[in-house]
């Protein structure tokens, strides 16, 4: 096999086999198992997972392994979903809002994590349907432009406190999240709304800068952070 590319169609295969176990059951069991259940060599599918590393299209560890596939996390990452029968981890919380948005039978789900200031637990029970509501601050510490710089540190600092003073605590803990934004949750709900529209189905591309910074423009994030100043 040394040297063989996947062809576009065996890699999508992979990417929907991944996010078709993800959304189901909230875990990938690993590389063997999708090679088995696709009917190719092992060393197909590593392949594959690569290529969709450098399409943005999932995140891998240092042993290859996937680490994210958005909104999907296979680790902590601070934030756990709770659906009518799966357990998800969100990658953020941006991903963890974005979740019951994107999966078919589970539109709704309890979205839980700790202020990353003081340790105290929140919950929301996010819906496709209604806003979710919050007195909570929403702080993203990395620019759009530079997320893919070090998208597991991104993802680790889109979190949410409890108030501006457990920002500022963390920050104080952190300094180089002082580059950061604030947000309320509602602007939380309607930024993980529709951001990853059709990721679950054949075909899907991800959004191009131009339509990422008119999306994030339209439900109200604005300024050089969005890349929309």
């Amino acid at each position: 096999m040394t040297g063989f590319e996947p062809r576009i169609g065996l890699i999508e295969d992979v990417r929907l086999l991944v996010y078709s176990e993800l959304a189901g059951a909230g875990r990938v069991d690993g590389a063997d198992s999708l090679a088995a259940r696709l009917d190719v060599p092992r060393s197909v599918v590593d392949q594959s997972l690569r290529h969709l590393q450098d399409s943005r299209d999932l995140v891998l560890n240092d042993h290859g392994e996937i680490l994210l596939a958005h909104p999907f996390a296979m680790r902590n990452f601070g934030f756990s979903v709770m659906g009518k029968d799966v357990l998800w981890w969100g990658g953020c919380a941006w991903d963890a809002f974005a979740i019951p948005h994107l999966v078919p039978d589970e539109p709704a789900a309890l979205v839980a994590t700790r202020c990353l200031g003081c340790g105290t637990p929140h919950a929301w029970n996010v819906t496709r349907d209604e806003c979710t509501q919050g007195d909570q601050v929403v702080y993203f510490a990395t620019p759009m432009r530079l997320v893919w710089d070090d998208v597991v540190h991104a993802c680790s600092n889109q979190r949410i406190f409890c108030s501006d003073e457990c920002v500022d605590a963390a920050i104080g803990r952190q300094p180089p999240l002082v580059t950061g934004v604030r947000f309320d949750i509602p602007t939380l709900w309607r930024l993980a709304s529709r951001w990853y529209e059709g990721r679950l189905e054949r075909g899907y591309r991800r959004r191009d800068p131009a339509s990422a910074t008119a999306y994030f423009r339209e439900v109200g994030l604005t300024g050089s952070f969005w890349g929309n100043a």
